[in-house]
């Protein structure tokens, strides 16, 4: 396969991954992905992936040629992720081009997915048709980072989300932490809720603050993130190893799905008000547990798994955060950080149990920095390995 890509090839990808980008929080748990097909210079039909179960992007983009009666026979394709190669909810892309008589192919990424890793290329090589794979591969990869993990590490790829003040606290010591940041910080958490699978609480604080966890922005932000308001909202996680979720808390009445993730005797020992919870709309799930610590392994394996999540945020207190934190199985971490101090009674943003000295300490690398009204956001990723937690 060559490697060798024009100046017009490099911006007619960089096309395909802003049409795939239009897929972000929609095609979940399905990648987005976009396609282009030009012809004589011009480009003659466009695609992208909207919602599982629905045409991929490169039959999209067909299906756009068709409609405008062009012949895209000889034409160049230009799509963000390997076509796919086997029968699912749609039929094969690789099929789609193949009979579509293209000229070139030219993929950014190799798909992950060992239904179809390298196979889509090579059913469309054996139709004679020239095959390039590489170009803006590094902005397609990052498109899709949970589908990816999913694919090459079978978890979902973790966001821990918090909010603090300059002096790193994230809620006052009774607890209250409404709020702490502006307007601006907490819409952007509700598009992040809304990119996400699943956010994941711990019962602290479901029974500190009472939170809906739902995605609320107007009509015409979700139809920009094509979205609704039935189809926007990530499923709730509560991990709750003691069935302390009260029946009348305000996520149970809330649109979505909530699981409540808890300890096996403790279901056993409760059924009662296993079945109660149940009753009200909660699914209960049991997972590996020791002591009253869930394990957070077990907890993604079940998204992952069952449910299907490519991507999770963790959105709670300092335990849970903190717990996830050393894991080691976080990937991002965003801080908003609002210009305020709470002093050094307050909570802060991560419970580490174990760090006690320099040498102790957990490291991060700063991937970006954004400002929403006066506040910074920092999104960080780990370097430094935690030490197991006893």
């Amino acid at each position: 396969m060559s490697t060798e890509f024009s100046v017009d090839d490099q911006r007619y990808m960089q096309r395909a991954i802003t049409l795939a980008k239009q897929g972000l929080y929609s095609a979940k748990p399905n990648p987005a992905v976009g396609c282009v097909l030009v012809k004589n210079g011009q480009i003659i039909a466009e695609g992208w992936h909207k919602q599982a179960g629905l045409p991929h992007a490169e039959r999209v983009a067909l299906a756009d040629a068709a409609a405008k009666g062009v012949d895209v026979s000889g034409s160049t394709a230009y799509v963000t992720l390997e076509p796919c190669s086997h029968f699912g909810r749609t039929p094969p892309c690789a099929d789609g081009l193949v009979e579509a008589k293209v000229r070139r192919v030219l993929i950014a990424m190799q798909d992950p997915n060992p239904l179809v890793s390298g196979q889509g290329i090579a059913k469309i090589q054996q139709a004679c048709i020239d095959v390039q794979v590489g170009l803006c591969e590094e902005e397609a990869r990052a498109l899709n980072p949970g589908f990816i993990q999913m694919m090459e590490k079978k978890r979902p790829f973790v966001r821990v989300k918090m909010a603090s003040s300059l002096d790193g606290r994230s809620a006052m010591a009774s607890g209250e932490s409404q709020w702490i940041t502006g307007a601006e910080s907490r819409q952007e958490v509700h598009r992040m809720r809304a990119r996400n699978g699943a956010i994941v609480t711990g019962i602290g604080t479901v029974l500190a603050d009472d939170p809906s966890l739902t995605v609320r922005l107007d009509d015409a932000v979700l139809a920009d993130l094509n979205l609704d308001s039935k189809t926007c909202h990530p499923i709730r996680v509560v991990l709750d190893p003691n069935l302390s979720m009260p029946l009348d808390a305000k996520m149970l009445s809330a649109p979505g799905r909530t699981i409540l993730m808890t300890k096996k005797e403790t279901v056993d020992r409760d059924r009662g008000l296993a079945d109660s919870l149940i009753a009200n709309g909660v699914e209960v799930v049991a997972v590996a547990a020791q002591d009253d610590h869930l394990d957070i392994e077990s907890v993604l394996h079940y998204l992952a798994e069952v449910e299907s999540v490519n991507e999770v945020m963790v959105e709670s207190g300092a335990m849970v955060a903190g717990a996830f934190i050393q894991s080691g199985l976080v990937n991002e971490v965003h801080c908003f950080i609002a210009p305020v101090l709470m002093g050094d009674r307050a909570k802060p943003m991560f419970a580490l149990p174990g760090i006690d000295t320099m040498a102790d300490k957990l490291t991060f690398e700063i991937v970006s920095t954004d400002l929403f009204g006066q506040d910074i956001r920092l999104i960080l990723k780990p370097v430094s390995e935690p030490n197991p937690v006893n």
